[in-house]
């Protein structure tokens, strides 16, 4: 299942899909591929999880073994809350930079798991990160969840965080070349450049 990262009118894609979707393992697809065309092509991970608990540790190092075992090459940097920036830094010509993911990112943003921690204002971070979206010199594959075909939360917050969610990842579609959803394993084109 080619992905066609290097198809020249798609810089920018977003997977979307359900927990266990398939999305993330989509996005180390496109990496694979792109470190595949040429020798000199980097590829890297922007990892957003933040391990506030012990479960969440064990979940990370599980996704990092099973990823060094799929993409050995693909680079990994961490950043939980500057996405927009650590975007930039790293997006050059010859490396793919994938984000996994926005929704964990968001969530960061918005609740930070730790008691004493405001909120960070999110309508800023998210203007950093469309801002970088724009501005990549290379490829960039992005990963969130689609959280809103559900029914509506019963809690406040919930539901804020959901509409939230959903108004991030209308942003960066738009932003996007490509839009995929992912469901059991399979990739559905939401969006493709005309």
């Amino acid at each position: 299942m080619a992905t066609e990262v290097l198809k020249p009118t798609v810089r920018r894609e977003l997977i979307l899909g359900g927990q266990r979707s398939g999305k993330s393992r989509r996005a180390e697809q496109c990496a694979a591929e792109w470190l595949a065309l040429a020798p000199s092509h980097r590829a890297v991970l922007i990892a957003t999880a933040t391990a506030h608990d012990e479960e969440m540790r064990a979940r990370i190092a599980r996704h990092r073994a099973d990823r060094a075992l799929r993409v050995p090459a693909l680079a990994t940097v961490e950043e939980s809350l500057r996405l927009g920036a650590a975007l930039a830094r790293h997006s050059e010509p010859g490396t793919l930079v994938l984000v996994d993911c926005l929704t964990l990112w968001l969530t960061e943003l918005l609740m930070p798991a730790t008691a004493d921690a405001a909120p960070h204002d999110a309508e800023t971070a998210q203007a950093a990160l469309l801002h970088a979206l724009h501005d990549v010199r290379g490829p960039v594959v992005l990963v969130s969840n689609e959280i809103g075909l559900g029914v509506i939360p019963m809690g406040r917050e919930v539901r804020a965080y959901v509409d939230a969610l959903g108004r991030l990842n209308q942003a960066v579609a738009a932003a996007c070349e490509r839009v995929t959803l992912m469901a059991a394993g399979l990739p559905l084109s939401l969006k493709e450049p005309s």
